[in-house]
């Protein structure tokens, strides 16, 4: 990885690897400081960090916008994909 740097004590490849529990707030508070740390000090990481967020954020918001499946439709496909798939 080109932008794999050191910064804050942590390399951009373990922030991108953990980028999304640390968006869903699922990180411990040390990790929390660890990641902003190098945010703060990488702008490559925090360019991407935010079009990730804004990435994440417009599927939960579609998301929680779409229609309920049909259950029986998701049972009928799911039939249908084993007998294709064997």
């Amino acid at each position: 990885m080109a932008h794999d740097r050191d910064v804050a004590g942590i390399r951009c490849l373990e922030v991108l690897e953990r980028l999304s529990a640390y968006l869903d707030h699922e990180l411990c508070p040390e990790d929390v400081a660890r990641i902003e740390a190098h945010l703060a000090g990488c702008d490559w990481c925090a360019k991407f960090g935010a079009r990730f967020q804004g990435v994440v954020r417009e599927l939960k918001r579609a998301l929680s916008a779409a229609e309920p499946v049909d259950q029986e439709a998701v049972r009928r496909l799911r039939s249908r994909l084993k007998s294709e798939l064997g």
